[in-house]
């Protein structure tokens, strides 16, 4: 099994056992230096980018609570500046889990409205209300430019994609793109119908971040190793691929079960390695069947 599977695997466990309160020390923090001053940093939930420079350190996401001293302290090996600014690409917890522990850092945190309503009505594990701290700061609609560390990071909001809330980044002059869980590297992908994410969603935030980069772009995938534009090509010819095929199952009347058990639907992919533990072949089908359903 690849070790980003494995990292993944883990996550989505985490989410109903809690593991990493037990397991944290053996989460070990990997950077990669993807520009002069872009990196990606990957530990023990989803992939994390950051920017360092004269005008301090910006970070893309923060994980789980227990791991934001190993994630302070792997960003430090390469920059002492504060950390003024973090975005989470969405809601759940994989990505948000460290904001309180970010924000009495002194950082203040950026998301799209979406994920400060969902955190806010999302209590913690315990049934209680999540800390003020725990919730972004400044919020936006749309779009929302950063000018930081010598370039503008452009971040846009894609609609009903992972989930509602998605916020896709992209590094003018380090041609560096991070798109949050609107892709999972060589993975079925988790669609969050429950957060409002939806199939046809999803392949729309592909297709408006295939037409920002070049060949030479490197992409901070939500979960797997870094990625370029060729493969993240091949992951939109995967959803429009099972999409489509299960639309015409959806036509010709075929139910929810039906499309769950037809592995045919997805067998090229399956062989391809993209069935895992939290999202199978059979999972993947049914997704996209109520998706589109719906």
């Amino acid at each position: 099994m690849r070790p980003f599977k494995i990292i993944c695997i883990l996550f989505f466990v985490s989410l109903t056992v809690n593991c990493y309160s037990q397991n944290r020390n053996e989460i070990t923090m990997t950077t990669t230096k993807l520009s002069d001053h872009v990196y990606m940093l990957v530990g023990g939930g989803g992939n994390i980018g950051f920017s360092v420079g004269e005008d301090g350190v910006f970070v893309i996401d923060d994980q789980y609570a227990p791991l934001t001293e190993k994630i302070i302290a792997a960003i430090r090996e390469i920059s002492d500046q504060p950390i003024k600014f973090l975005v989470n690409t969405h809601w759940h917890g994989d990505h948000t889990g460290g904001n309180e522990n970010m924000t009495k850092q002194g950082t203040t945190i950026l998301a799209h409205d979406n994920v400060r309503k969902r955190l806010e009505e999302s209590p913690n594990r315990d049934g209680s209300k999540r800390a003020k701290e725990a919730l972004p700061i400044v919020t936006f609609n749309d779009k929302l430019s950063l000018h930081i560390n010598g370039e503008t990071v452009a971040i846009h909001h894609s609609e009903h994609a992972h989930t509602d809330g998605d916020a896709i980044l992209y590094f003018s002059k380090s041609n560096v793109l991070h798109t949050g869980d609107t892709y999972f590297n060589g993975l079925y992908p988790y669609i969050d119908l429950n957060s409002g994410g939806s199939i046809d969603g999803y392949i729309k935030a592909v297709k408006t971040s295939l037409a920002l980069i070049n060949e030479s772009t490197q992409i901070i995938p939500g979960h797997g190793p870094v990625s370029n534009k060729k493969e993240y090509q091949a992951f939109l010819d995967m959803l429009e691929t099972l999409r489509s095929s299960i639309m015409s199952e959806i036509d010709k009347g075929a139910s929810e079960e039906d499309v769950a058990n037809n592995q045919t639907v997805t067998q090229t992919y399956d062989e391809l390695g993209y069935s895992w533990n939290f999202i199978t072949s059979e999972k993947i089908r049914r997704a996209i069947y109520k998706s589109l359903k719906k």
